[in-house]
C-alpha cells in the first residue's frame, strides 16, 4: 500500500507541475491591476491554456486522493516536493532551453534528500479520521497563516517577495486541502457517496482547494515560477507533515533518526533553492 501511495503521489506531482506551467503561461496575459480580485479568475477562464492547466490540477487532485487513501498524509504530501523539478523540466521545452549541469545536480539533491528524509522518518500509523478537538486548532492556525501571508503580500509590489508570500499562502491552503481530502476520501471509501456528501470535510477541502488555486494564480502573476515554487513546495511539505502528526496522529521516527532526517531536509532545501535559480525563468513561457 505504501508503494502505491508513493506512486500516486508522484503522478500527482507531475500532473500538478504540468498544471502550474500552463497556469503561469495564462497568468502572464492577465493585467496586473486584476491581482487579488475576482476578475482575475474571470480573465483566466477565457484562456484555453488555463483550462488545460486546471485539468492538470484536477488530475493531480485525483491522484492525491488515491495517495491519501493508500498511505499517511506525512508520506504522500512530501513527495509533492518533486513538483518543482517536474515544473522546470516541463517548462524547458517551452522555453527552448536546456538545464545546466548545476540544475541536474540540484534535481539529484532533491530526489536524494527526499528519499533519505522519508526513509529515515518512515511515516506510518495514524487514524483514518480525526476528532474535532484536533481539527479546530489546525484549521484556525492554517487560516491565520494564509491571512498573514496574503496581508503581507498586499503591501508589496509585484516581484519575488510578493510571489513567495502568495506561494506560501497557497502552500498552507494546499496542505489543509490535503488533510481534509484524506478524511473525505476515507469517508467515501468506507461509507459511500452519501456519507461523503454529508461530511463537512468534503466542503472544507473544496473551499480550501479553490482558495489554494486563487492564491497560486496570484503568485504566478506576481513573479516567476522560480520565485513562488520554493515557498509552495517546501511550505506544503512542512505543513502537511505537521498536520499528519498533529491531526491524524501519524508517527515518524525520532531519536538518532533525526540526524539523517535533517540531512535529507538540508539536501531538499539546497536543491530547491538552487534549482529554482538554475534557469532564468523571470519572463518565461512567452511573457
Amino acid at each position: 500500500m505504501l508503494v502505491l501511495c508513493v506512486l500516486f503521489a508522484l503522478l500527482g506531482a507531475a500532473s500538478n507541475a504540468t498544471g502550474t506551467v500552463l497556469q503561469r503561461k495564462a497568468a502572464l496575459a492577465v493585467p496586473a491591476k486584476d491581482a487579488l480580485r475576482p476578475r482575475l479568475m474571470m480573465d483566466l477562464v477565457k484562456q484555453p491554456v488555463w483550462v488545460l492547466g486546471i485539468c492538470g490540477v484536477v488530475g493531480a487532485a485525483l491522484f492525491q486522493a488515491l495517495a491519501l487513501v493508500t498511505g499517511p498524509l506525512a508520506l504522500a504530501q512530501p513527495v509533492f516536493i518533486l513538483e518543482l523539478p517536474f515544473a522546470l523540466l516541463i517548462a524547458l521545452p517551452v522555453l527552448h532551453r536546456t538545464l545546466p549541469k548545476s540544475g541536474w545536480i540540484s534535481v539529484g539533491c532533491m530526489v536524494a534528500g527526499l528519499v533519505l528524509a522519508l526513509a529515515s522518518a518512515a511515516p506510518d500509523g495514524g487514524t483514518e479520521q480525526a476528532p474535532m478537538y484536533r481539527w479546530i486548532p489546525a484549521v484556525v492556525l492554517c487560516v491565520a497563516g494564509i491571512a498573514v501571508a496574503v496581508a503581507s503580500a498586499r503591501h508589496r509590489p509585484s516581484g519575488a517577495a510578493r510571489a513567495a508570500l502568495l506561494g506560501f499562502g497557497a502552500a498552507v491552503a494546499n496542505a489543509l486541502t490535503a488533510a481534509l481530502l484524506k478524511s473525505a476520501a476515507n469517508t467515501f471509501s468506507d461509507d459511500g457517496f452519501g456519507a461523503f456528501l454529508a461530511a463537512w470535510q468534503t466542503y472544507g477541502f473544496a473551499l480550501c482547494g479553490v482558495t489554494a488555486v486563487f492564491l497560486l494564480e496570484n503568485a504566478l502573476q506576481a513573479g516567476s515560477i522560480a520565485a513562488s515554487q520554493p515557498a509552495l513546495t517546501l511550505g506544503d511539505a512542512t505543513v502537511s507533515l505537521l498536520l499528519g502528526v498533529l491531526v491524524y496522529s501519524e508517527h515518524i521516527r525520532t531519536g538518532w533518526w533525526i540526524v539523517p532526517e535533517l540531512a535529507g531536509i538540508a539536501l531538499i532545501t539546497f536543491g530547491t533553492f538552487h534549482l529554482s535559480r538554475a534557469v532564468p525563468l523571470t519572463g518565461e513561457l512567452g511573457g
